[in-house]
């Protein structure tokens, strides 16, 4: 196992404090192993802490019945024929797992029935995340804290009190975060929610707040980390022109590798709050060099009696600075001075 994946993954391994970004492949793999394992590639070089999958078995989770909420595939007649296409073996999850470690992600996968989660506890993940539509499976969420594992609950599709009895079955026994979600993809602005995590904040001590995002823009994370997001999880896709449902909801991986570059600099900012006193100090040797301090305008002589017209502000600083110019009118100079020379209090009674 990696050592991202001894750490909790709530927090991200280098700070206790940072958030944790979490690529979501979902069934953007179209059922291709190959695809699957690309995306883990890919992901790893954005920079991203973890990646997630949807593990599908179409018996259990599905009927012929299931309808289509919106028919977007060619090949498959049903909907229980999609997720049939997207199925792999515990072997296949396996080698899945396996690639997360060797590219130090912490390996995450939504498991859709009770079968599900037989599969992925052999094959082992870093943590639960519970699917909008399964936030309600209260035999699904017992069993995902009694396995110690930390959890993350989707709140796209549930109300606060549905969300309130989901929590309730798992705090205090496993870390939990609840992430502010929206189930239209892709997600407008101004259905986003942001406001959400801090109301999850508050109801849910002891929880972390996050951000499910589905805008297909980086924007919506940047502002999630600057509010004080500990997960935020964004689809992925290889390029905008593949197939699929989610792509229009979904981050390219070099705009992932933004948001991963993006959030780490907001961390840095937050944490670093800035003391302008001690900012003046140590820009000293700047203020020399770009502030400006009152020289003479013309050739002066001893006992001149200085007048506004006789002092110009020009760089560099380190003189008698440009605020000062009310003093020095009416003093007299005690000694000459050349054209552009700084006037130094010394030179004046």
């Amino acid at each position: 196992m990696s050592s991202r994946q001894n750490t909790t993954w709530l927090a991200a391994p280098t700070s206790a404090a940072a958030c944790t970004i979490i690529g979501e492949v979902a069934q953007a793999h179209e059922g291709s192993l190959g695809t699957a394992h690309a995306f883990i590639d890919a992901i790893a070089t954005a920079g991203a802490d973890a990646v997630k999958f949807q593990t599908h078995i179409a018996s259990a989770e599905s009927t012929k019945a299931e309808p289509w909420r919106k028919k977007f595939s060619p090949q498959d007649e049903t909907r229980y024929d999609y997720w049939k296409r997207m199925e792999f073996t515990p072997g296949q999850w396996q080698g899945l797992r396996q690639h997360a470690d060797e590219k130090n992600l912490m390996f995450l996968s939504s498991p859709f029935s009770m079968q599900a989660m037989d599969l992925l506890d052999g094959v082992g993940v870093a943590g639960w995340k519970v699917a909008s539509g399964e936030v309600s499976n209260t035999a699904m969420l017992e069993r995902m804290a009694r396995s110690g594992l930390p959890m993350m609950l989707s709140s796209g599709m549930s109300d606060m009190d549905e969300l309130d009895r989901a929590v309730a079955v798992i705090a205090g026994r496993v870390p939990l975060a609840v992430l502010q979600c929206e189930s239209r993809y892709p997600c407008p602005p101004e259905k986003i929610g942001l406001n959400v995590m801090a109301q999850f904040a508050s109801r849910y001590p002891g929880a972390a707040a996050g951000l499910s995002d589905h805008s297909g823009k980086i924007f919506a994370g940047l502002a999630a980390a600057t509010l004080g997001a500990q997960v935020i999880e964004v689809h992925a896709t290889l390029s905008r022109d593949m197939f699929g449902p989610d792509v229009s909801s979904s981050l390219t991986i070099a705009e992932l590798g933004l948001l991963v570059e993006g959030v780490r600099f907001i961390e840095t900012m937050v944490s670093s709050p800035l003391d302008k006193a001690a900012l003046a100090h140590d820009i000293a040797p700047l203020r020399a060099i770009f502030m400006k301090s009152l020289v003479a305008a013309d050739e002066l002589t001893a006992g001149h009696v200085l007048r506004e017209s006789d002092l110009l502000p020009k760089k560099p600083g380190g003189g008698i600075a440009a605020a000062e110019l009310a003093r020095l009118v009416g003093r007299t100079l005690l000694r000459g001075v050349k054209r552009d020379e700084q006037i130094k209090w010394s030179d004046i009674s």
